[in-house]
């Protein structure tokens, strides 16, 4: 009977034991050959000896990857070769009998190398999945989801699918298509969430839904992105939104426990949207940061230094500094670096003055803009920044989203430059809140919804949806650690009535909303429950608890940025009877 190699320990001494497994390496150390052997537990060390010649000469013709199976004695390794750094580094299997299972060619990277390029990574995945790193990331995926699972279903969640083939609706990206053959020149789109499905589930009365789910979305790639990715998606009835972070929170503190053995505060802090943009830009702050924005608009608006003055006096303006503490000796190359940095997120340059003396008042600082900035003013910046001698401070000056997001992403470069993420605190999740309903699209001259259009906007707001609809906050909420945000959901409409009258907001009357959305708006009518929901984004929360950068590396057969896969050569070409067949024609077969 086979035996898992890191299962075996000292208290087997003695027995006989079979392996099988992969030949991680082979050591001839004068005349006695050294196998590590690999299974899915890990190594244990063969050791094969000439007295046994037969055996011996087979142990001489392995090479790395080869599968073996080997039957012997094991034994305690000798004194001086001990290795602590293996769980069975106190053991090793003298081999009576080694049989290849099956030889490998040279392969085309070592197991144990850092350096492997990504595409050669993908086109031989099932090489890269050998690979203990990897091997780690996909299992400790699997203990996340089992434990997600574990936890809901000791609450009564039922784990229901929702249908892959389904109709394309108009969710904030592009969808993935597929022709119908029964009924050609039509199609089906993959699901980009299945939000519409979980919400006639809770019309249905299953009232606690959730699915490991599938999602599709035709965008544009990048670290944290796949055009196919899962999601634990949630939904629940008769719960406010208070009840649904409560119990979302306490999943995400079991699993953090359970999988790292790590106690996640307890309760996560809040804070409105509104509050994290004045203070961080974003609505998704690396709380792990200490460095937050100060607010200078009003400061700015009598001065004549006009790159500070005219975006304070636009309504869409924004003026705001960032305060680096002891970052006075940042240099002036180091300076023009990050200039060109927040160049990327629409920033026309990055205005600074260093403190090297705040006792001498103005004689104290050092920057080009002082000139244009009286007396007043500089004290009124130093005041409200609190800076002290040794510190720096940068300029944002632009539009509120041009300065939000440059300043936003100026903190976590300055941070990670500087090491001023806080070591000690290794995760610091928080949940947002009270978010606009809608926001204004000046190109398309419409309202858009910041969610999705079946958000529900909050009670005290209902009266001025068509008065003030940019003033009415929603009841969405979104739970961001470490700068990421790793679930977002709300409340919903479920009056059919209410729904209308969002969609009408938006642009889409009602035969537009029939059309796309008729079973949804249908099923209100037959007494659809208060409900609300959730999705993690199940890739991006394993990523960060195994600590890497791309969700590539805890998905089994990822694609690449350009959205395809080396192994498979997908998407590929396929001949003419299949188009004829969905009544299709391309360009380049016609």
């Amino acid at each position: 009977m086979r035996r898992l190699c890191a299962l075996l320990g000292e208290e087997h001494i003695g027995e006989s034991i079979t392996v099988q497994g992969w030949v991680h390496n082979c050591r001839d150390h004068g005349g006695v050959i050294f196998i590590d052997l690999r299974d899915r537990s890990g190594q244990l060390q063969v050791v094969a000896n000439p007295e046994f010649s037969e055996t011996f000469t087979i142990a001489e013709k392995c090479r790395s990857e080869f599968v073996i199976e080997v039957r012997g004695k094991l034994s305690a390794r000798p004194e001086g070769t001990i290795n602590l750094d293996l769980p069975t580094g106190k053991i090793e299997l003298l081999a009576d009998d080694i049989e290849i299972l099956n030889e490998s060619q040279a392969l085309p990277f070592q197991m144990d190398s850092t350096e492997i390029g990504e595409p050669t990574r993908l086109k031989y995945r099932y090489l890269d999945l050998r690979r203990p790193v990897m091997q780690r990331a996909i299992r400790l995926r699997h203990q996340i989801v089992s434990s997600l699972r574990r936890y809901l279903e000791d609450r009564d969640f039922t784990e229901i699918e929702t249908p892959i083939l389904t109709r394309s609706t108009p969710e904030g990206a592009r969808d993935y298509l597929v022709p119908s053959r029964n009924s050609q020149g039509h199609f089906f789109a993959l699901p980009q969430s299945p939000q519409l499905f979980k919400q006639l589930l809770m019309v249905s009365g299953f009232e606690r839904y959730y699915q490991i789910a599938r999602c599709f979305r035709d965008e544009d790639l990048r670290a944290d992105r796949q055009p196919e990715f899962t999601q634990l998606d949630m939904e629940m009835s008769f719960m406010e939104e208070s009840e649904i972070m409560e119990l979302c929170e306490h999943m995400i503190r079991s699993l953090f426990k359970t999988v790292l053995d790590v106690d996640l505060p307890e309760p996560f802090p809040k804070l409105s949207y509104q509050e994290s943009l004045l203070r961080f830009g974003t609505d998704r702050p690396d709380l792990r940061i200490g460095l937050e924005l100060t607010e200078l608009t009003d400061v700015m608006k009598a001065v004549e230094f006009k790159v500070f003055a005219n975006p304070a006096n636009n309504p869409d303006g924004r003026v705001a500094a960032l305060a680096v503490s002891n970052g006075s000796n940042i240099t002036r190359s180091q300076i023009d670096g990050y200039a060109e940095f927040v160049a990327k997120y629409g920033a026309g340059g990055l205005a600074y003055i260093k403190i090297n003396d705040i006792s001498q008042g103005r004689e104290g600082l050092q920057s080009p803009i002082l000139k244009f900035l009286p007396d007043d003013v500089l004290t009124e910046i130093i005041t409200r920044t609190g800076v002290q001698s040794g510190d720096v401070l940068f300029f944002g000056a632009d539009t509120r989203m041009v300065v939000n997001d440059s300043l936003a992403a100026l903190r976590t470069k300055i941070a990670m430059d500087l090491g001023l993420v806080d070591a000690n605190t290794l995760w610091r999740p928080l949940w947002v809140v009270d978010f606009p309903l809608v926001e204004w699209d000046a190109d398309q001259k419409r309202w858009h919804s910041l969610h999705h259009p079946f958000t529900a906007p909050q009670c005290e707001y209902l009266d001025s949806l068509n008065s003030y609809p940019g003033a009415v906050l929603s009841r969405a909420y979104d739970l961001v650690l470490n700068g990421t945000e790793i679930g977002g959901g709300s409340v919903r409409i479920h009056r059919p009535e209410l729904q209308q009258q969002i969609f009408d907001l938006l642009g889409i009357g009602p035969e537009d909303a029939e059309q796309k959305f008729g079973f949804l708006l249908e099923s209100f009518k037959y007494g659809a429950p208060p409900h609300g929901g959730i999705a993690f984004g199940l890739d991006r929360l394993v990523a960060m608890i195994c600590g890497v950068d791309s969700i590539r590396d805890v998905i089994a057969f990822p694609k690449t940025q350009r959205a395809s896969c080396i192994l498979t050569e997908a998407p590929g070409l396929v001949d003419r009877a299949q188009l004829n067949e969905l009544g299709l024609r391309t360009k380049t077969n016609q």
